[in-house]
């Protein structure tokens, strides 16, 4: 029997929300687009992992099988080699194979193999070489498009990414020799930082969706209380009309969720079209976790009945009306505080017990108290608005409207907010992690950009080839100067000594003063000098005794290996000068060191090297558009798969870069709902006191003074929520760095967040003017 009565009285709140007039089908309506866009990201959230896991297999079926080594070529086998380069900041790969038989096998998403000199591209990368912005990047790719690579060989729709075909490709410069492709990828852990890192980042991202999912049911209150006076004017009583308006809520929740399985359909069809902070996936990717579907279904519509029983829990609805104490009784401190410190007993206690070398943390614990934290901040801010408010006294008029209105019913106010505070919190406490984090993710390269900006090697024929590639990287449009190296190396002539495996050997280059300078502390260079470089053992090079086996002033040293690939033929010998200085070698650009023999280009014909490698660190003008991308295509022009090198000072980690561009991009979308939630949630209150504006404007009030009123009325609950943030966010983020034992970077971390809640506030309030103006007209008062 109880069943069946909530069954029916449920079900006749649903009948009230679909039938009650234009004004009633407007709640409603917004409640479901309301519920509907937190139900949407929350479909999203649930299909990441999902995701994540797809681009992982694509990456992996695409990649030549490397868990066993071909040795010999067959009908079956190919070359390959991969290749990637970078245009205008983004990433262009590729792979460039040579069939070996007639049975060689295709690459995923390819439908025949690229023949020598021609190549498959992706859509995006098809659409770009197409486009007059695409000029410099097909002049650094020498294939002719055959083809498209389909979806199977790409890990999104919007990746630049193309197989070539080639002749020259040999085991001389191959990355491999395979057989087919697809191989599976070892899971590598995540430490516990970064675990902690996206538990928390999952809690913040999606608990500003849950409120406002909290806040969206609850539209349209003061409507339905007065409908819910007439129910108990023909009999109902106060248990039947707080389970007729769960019914409402009810049915509201479950058009949000038709509404939002629609949004996020939709969205999907269009994911391959977005790209955010590098996230891209194919639609046919983008499907929930079943489990986690499951449960936002389950979820949405339970909470939208508990929330509403609990804002009916303090209302007393009478046969003549909804009766509100005239002096509403303070809200209670104490449970809020309470919420506050369950989170705290949670999360303190962990302080220290998080290591950089563990893989496993307290996920519940972790995630329990974080969220018990962030609530407690929630239910916080209406008491703190109440609190704020009840002491405020005069003014210009405008303030006063919005300080009475305030006074009389802050909670609907406070509620519209609470999504920007959860989100502002935890974002501040995100950067805080982020801040202390990067110190153990972020490492130095020793490269030093500010003396060369690229770095390009190839390998060339002699050394007049060589010297003629760093001549045309000199030449090359926007390049203000170059550290050109011709390097080969030298052997100690003669036979093995005792205990010897093979001849000792030093790197030997030739290059100009300015460049040997960049390479050694040099006391003075003039041409013809020779120098030998010794590093003492650093960065994992030889100690300087051996070095001195081969090189050293006044020693013969030989130009070719002995038991090299030319053996048997005649060893051209060179005799290092006696007047050659000993020196200390220094870090490069590219931040090695550079030992051995250097010499100036009198002092030796390069062209006696033995396959020399031409090496350019290049200084590029900002000031001149693209000129990083002509640096490349002059490398490309003299070797298609050459490899130029973007000199950074750090370098991040890869697992947590990754994580970094996910959370970003969950980030985002979080503001984009939050921001979306707060202008809905706006237009929503505004509808509802349409009858009290068409009021006041009748009795003369200025629209101007409304307007502000408006304003006012939205600021002050923003302004301390901010405030409330900033403290919480703050705490949090110091709790969360005890507990990997860390110390506060920035205490200013704050700024960043609160001026996109505050551009927020400004972008809402703008957006919400039009619909003001229009509710302040005297057919506002109409009534049927």
């Amino acid at each position: 029997m109880r069943l069946r009565t909530w069954a029916r009285d449920l079900a006749l709140g649903g009948r009230f929300a679909v039938t009650g007039g234009r004004g009633g089908l407007l709640r409603t309506f917004l409640t479901a687009v309301g519920v509907g866009l937190g139900v949407a990201l929350l479909l999203l959230a649930a299909s990441l992992p999902n995701m994540t896991f797809q681009r992982e297999v694509r990456e992996s079926v695409r990649d030549p099988d490397a868990s066993y080594e071909t040795l010999q070529p067959g009908r079956d086998t190919f070359l390959y080699v991969r290749h990637q380069t970078l245009f205008r900041g983004d990433t262009v790969t590729g792979m460039v194979l040579r069939p070996e038989g007639p049975d060689a096998a295709l690459p995923p998403g390819a439908a025949k193999l690229p023949g020598p000199g021609e190549m498959l591209v992706s859509p995006a990368l098809g659409e770009l070489l197409g486009s007059p912005d695409g000029a410099l990047l097909r002049d650094r790719l020498p294939y002719k498009v055959v083809g498209t690579v389909g979806d199977a060989g790409l890990i999104g729709p919007t990746e630049l990414r193309y197989l070539a075909g080639s002749d020259t490709l040999t085991t001389d410069n191959y990355d491999g020799r395979g057989r087919e492709y697809g191989w599976s990828v070892p899971d590598e852990p995540f430490n516990a930082f970064l675990l902690l890192l996206v538990l928390i980042a999952c809690v913040v991202l999606l608990l500003p969706v849950l409120v406002f999912i909290a806040t969206a049911v609850r539209f349209g209150g003061e409507q339905r209380d007065r409908r819910l006076a007439a129910l108990r004017l023909v009999g109902a009583d106060t248990a039947m009309t707080r389970r007729i308006a769960a019914g409402e809520s009810l049915t509201g929740a479950l058009l949000g969720l038709v509404c939002g399985t629609g949004f996020f359909l939709v969205g999907r069809r269009f994911s391959g079209m977005v790209q955010v902070w590098d996230v891209n996936a194919f639609p046919s990717d983008v499907v929930p976790v079943p489990a986690l579907a499951a449960l936002i279904f389950a979820v949405v519509p339970v909470s939208a009945v508990v929330v509403t029983l609990f804002a009916l829990r303090g209302v007393a609805i009478e046969p003549l009306g909804v009766v509100r104490t005239a002096t509403p009784r303070p809200r209670r401190l104490w449970w809020r505080l309470l919420l506050l410190g369950a989170g705290a007993a949670l999360l303190v206690p962990m302080a220290g017990a998080i290591e950089l070398g563990d893989t496993a943390i307290d996920t519940v614990g972790v995630a329990v108290g974080s969220v018990l934290a962030l609530t407690g901040l929630t239910t916080l801010l209406p008491w703190l608005v109440e609190a704020f408010v009840r002491r405020l006294r005069g003014g210009p008029v405008a303030w006063q409207l919005a300080v009475r209105r305030l006074q009389l019913s802050s909670g609907t106010a406070a509620r519209a907010v609470s999504g920007i505070v959860v989100a502002a919190a935890g974002a501040i406490a995100l950067q805080m992690l982020f801040q202390a984090m990067q110190n153990d993710f972020v490492t130095v390269t020793n490269m030093d950009s500010s003396r060369a900006q690229l770095d390009v090697r190839v390998d060339a024929q002699d050394g007049a080839e060589a010297r003629k590639m760093i001549a045309r990287f000199s030449d090359t449009e926007g390049v203000t100067g170059v550290i050109g190296t011709i390097t080969s190396h030298v052997w100690r002539p003669g036979p093995l000594k005792q205990g010897e495996e093979f001849a000792p050997t030093t790197p030997m280059t030739v290059a100009d003063c300015p460049s040997l300078r960049e390479l050694a502390a040099l006391p003075s260079c003039k041409d013809g000098d020779v120098f030998v470089a010794l590093a003492h053992g650093a960065e994992g090079g030889p100690e300087d005794s051996w070095v001195r086996r081969t090189a050293e002033p006044g020693a013969q040293v030989a130009l070719r290996d002995v038991d090299g690939p030319q053996r048997g033929k005649p060893v051209p010998l060179w005799r290092i000068p006696d007047t050659a200085r000993v020196v200390e070698a220094r870090r490069d650009p590219v931040g090695q060191y550079q030992f051995g023999v250097l010499a100036t280009p009198s002092a030796i014909d390069a062209s006696r090297l033995d396959a020399p490698e031409a090496g350019v660190s290049v200084r590029i003008d900002p000031a001149v558009p693209d000129a990083a991308e002509h640096v490349r295509n002059t490398a490309a022009s003299l070797d298609p798969l050459a490899w130029v090198r973007t000199l950074q000072d750090t370098q991040r980690d890869a697992q947590f870069s990754s994580v970094r561009t996910g959370i970003l991009a969950g980030a985002t979308a979080t503001m984009l709902l939050v921001a979306a939630s707060l202008l809905v949630t706006t237009l929503e209150q505004l509808r509802d006191r349409k009858r009290l504006l068409s009021s006041l404007v009748a009795f003369g009030t200025r629209r101007t003074t409304l307007s502000w009123s408006v304003l006012w009325q939205t600021a002050v609950p923003i302004a301390l929520g901010l405030a409330l943030a900033v403290a919480g966010g703050l705490g949090l983020g110091v709790v969360l760095l005890k507990m990997i034992g860390a110390q506060v970077e920035d205490w200013w971390v704050f700024l960043p967040v609160t001026g996109v809640g505050a551009a927020l506030i400004v972008a809402v309030t703008l957006l919400s003017l039009p619909p003001l103006w229009r509710l302040m007209r005297a057919d506002g008062l109409r009534t049927e």
